[in-house]
C-alpha cells in the first residue's frame, strides 16, 4: 500500500510540477523579453534623438557625412555598452559596430525603409570577430535625417540578450532543482504518512491471517479513538466472538460424537441379546415359519449393525477425528482380496469379475480404508451390473496409483455423477437393494479418498453402466500431477463430458 500510494502521488505530483514549471518558466521568459524590449525601445528613442541633434549641428563642409555617422555610432555604442549600432551609410553601405549585417532581419529592413518610426524584431546576433558565440537579441530600427536635406538614413540598434539568456537558464535550473526537491519531499512525506496509516491495516491483516490459522487468542493493540482504532476494536470483538462460537461448536461436536457413540453402544447390547435369542430359536427347526422369521430378523440385525458402524465412521469424519494408519501396501493385492470376498455375491447374481493389472502397484496408504473403498465400489458394480461383466483395472505412474471399476449395467445420468457420493442417496428410489447396505458406503469412500489426498470420481450413462475411478498418491501428502487413469471409460459415450 505505501509503495502504491507513493507511486500514484509522485506521478500526479510530477505531472503538476512539470506543467507548473513549464508555464512558470514560459511566463518568466516572456516577462524578461518584454522588459528587455521596452527598455530597448526607450533607449533607442533617446539615442536617436541625441544623434539626430548632433547630426543637425554637423558642418558637412569640414567633415563628410560618412565620417560623422561612423563617429556618432562609435560614441553611442561606447557610451551605452548594452547594444551595437548598425547604420545604413549613404555612400559606403553599412556602418557596423562589431556585428554582422546578417543580424538585421530582412523584414525589419523593409519596414524601416518604407516608413518612419521605431520598429522591433527578435533576431540572432552574429559577431564579426567569430570568437563570441551567437546569442538571441532584439533589433530596434529607426531612421536618421541627413542635415540640410530630406534624405533618410536607416539605423539599427542591436541589443544582445546575453544576460537575459543567463537569467532564464538560471531560472530553469532553479525550477528543476526545486521541483526535484519537492518531488523527493512529497515522496518521503507520502511514504511516511501512508506507512503510519497502513501499519494498523497491515496489523489487522496479520491478525486476520493468524485467526484464520486457528490462533484465536491473537488480538490487535487499540490506540486512540480514530477510525483505525475502531477497526482494531472491531477486529478484537470479532476474534472474541469467533473464539466463543468455535468453542461452542467444538463442544456441540463433541457432545454429538459422544451421543452417537453412546447410542451405538446402548443399541449393541439389545442387539446382542436379540441375536442370542434368535440363535436359540433357530436351534429348534420344527416350525418353518419361525425359522424364516428368525433368518429375516438376523439379516436386518446385521444390516442395523452395519448402519451403526457407518454412522460412527461418518461422525468421526464430521468431527475431524479420522486418522490414517499408513502402511506400504500393494494395491493390486488389496483389490484381489476384495474380489475374492465379493465373488460369492457375484456368482449368485451371475456377474463375472475381470481384474486387469500388469504388475504390483505399491503405495503408502491405510489398507483398511482403501480396502473399504474397493469393497464398496465392487459391491455397487456387482449389484447394478445386471449380469454383465465388471472390469477392475489397477495401473500407476510415478506419482500415483489408480483403481477403476467399470460395469455395464443400468448406469445413471451425467448430472448424478456427484450425487452418488451423497449420504443415503439413491438414483432410483423404486429399485430394490440386492446387497443391502447402509446408504453411506460411497459417502464414506469419498471421505477416505480425500483423507489420502486422493480422488474418487464417477462417470455414468443410462444403459451404458458406470465407471468409478480411485486415484491415491504413492507417498503420504503427495501431489497427483497426472492421473494414471482417464476420468471416463474409453468405450463410453462422451458427448456430455466436460474437461477436468
Amino acid at each position: 500500500m505505501p509503495l502504491r500510494t507513493v507511486t500514484i502521488t509522485l506521478s500526479s505530483s510530477l505531472v503538476i510540477l512539470v506543467v507548473g514549471g513549464f508555464f512558470l518558466v514560459r511566463q518568466a521568459t516572456a516577462g524578461i523579453v518584454e522588459a528587455k524590449r521596452t527598455s530597448a525601445i526607450a533607449e533607442t528613442t533617446a539615442t536617436i534623438n541625441r544623434i539626430q541633434g548632433q547630426l543637425r549641428d554637423t558642418d558637412l563642409r569640414t567633415a563628410s557625412l560618412y565620417e560623422r555617422l561612423n563617429r556618432l555610432a562609435d560614441d553611442a555604442a561606447s557610451q551605452s555598452g548594452q547594444y551595437h549600432v548598425l547604420i545604413q551609410g549613404p555612400v559606403s553601405g553599412l556602418i557596423s559596430q562589431g556585428v554582422s549585417p546578417d543580424s538585421v532581419p530582412a523584414d525589419l529592413t523593409a519596414q524601416v525603409g518604407e516608413s518612419s518610426g521605431v520598429w522591433t524584431a527578435p533576431t540572432m546576433v552574429h559577431y564579426t570577430d567569430h570568437v563570441r558565440p551567437d546569442v538571441p537579441g532584439i533589433v530596434v530600427g529607426s531612421t536618421l535625417w541627413s542635415p540640410g536635406s530630406s534624405q533618410s538614413i536607416p539605423v539599427y540598434f542591436i541589443f544582445p540578450e546575453t544576460q537575459e539568456v543567463a537569467t532564464v537558464a538560471l531560472l530553469r535550473r532553479s525550477v528543476i532543482s526545486v521541483g526535484a526537491l519537492m518531488a523527493v519531499a512529497i515522496a518521503v512525506t507520502t511514504y511516511l504518512a501512508t506507512r503510519h496509516i497502513s501499519r494498523p491495516i497491515r496489523q489487522a491483516s496479520i491478525t486476520a491471517s493468524k485467526l484464520a490459522g486457528g490462533d484465536l487468542d491473537e488480538r490487535m493493540v487499540v490506540r486512540g479513538t480514530d477510525d483505525l482504532a475502531t477497526l482494531a476494536s472491531s477486529m478484537n470483538d470479532m476474534a472474541a466472538q469467533l473464539d466463543r462460537r468455535i468453542g461452542e461448536l467444538e463442544r456441540l461436536s463433541s457432545l454429538q460424537q459422544q451421543f452417537v457413540s453412546d447410542v451405538s453402544h446402548e443399541l449393541r447390547t439389545p442387539m446382542t441379546t436379540m441375536r442370542m435369542a434368535s440363535e436359540m430359536i433357530e436351534a429348534d427347526p420344527h416350525d418353518p415359519v419361525q425359522v424364516r422369521s428368525v433368518e429375516l430378523m438376523r439379516a436386518q440385525m446385521e444390516r442395523f449393525e452395519l448402519l451403526l458402524a457407518d454412522l460412527l465412521e461418518i461422525s468421526r469424519f464430521d468431527a475431524g477425528a479420522a486418522q490414517l494408519a499408513l502402511e506400504d501396501c500393494d494395491i493390486v493385492e488389496l483389490v484381489r482380496s476384495e474380489i475374492v470376498d465379493v465373488t460369492p455375491l457375484a456368482d449368485r447374481l451371475g456377474v463375472p469379475i475381470v481384474l486387469v493389472a500388469d504388475c504390483a502397484q505399491t503405495a503408502e496408504v491405510d489398507p483398511r480404508r482403501i480396502s473399504r473403498i474397493i469393497r464398496n465400489l465392487l459391491a455397487n458394480a456387482v449389484e447394478h451390473a445386471e449380469g454383465k461383466v465388471v472390469e477392475v483395472t489397477v495401473v500407476g505412474n510415478d506419482c500415483a496409483v489408480g483403481v477403476a471399476v467399470r460395469d455395464h449395467g443400468v448406469g445413471f445420468e451425467p448430472w448424478q455423477a456427484e450425487k452418488v457420493f451423497g449420504r443415503f442417496w439413491r438414483g432410483d428410489p423404486s429399485r430394490v437393494r440386492t446387497v443391502g447396505g447402509s446408504g453411506l458406503g460411497l459417502a464414506i469412500s469419498r471421505q477416505d479418498a480425500n483423507l489420502h489426498h486422493g480422488w474418487l470420481t464417477a462417470w455414468g450413462r443410462p444403459g451404458q453402466g458406470a465407471f468409478f475411478r480411485l486415484v491415491v498418491p504413492r507417498q503420504p501428502g503427495g501431489v497427483i500431477v497426472e492421473s494414471p487413469l482417464p476420468p471416463s471409460p474409453t468405450d463410453g459415450d462422451h458427448a456430455d463430458d466436460q474437461e477436468e
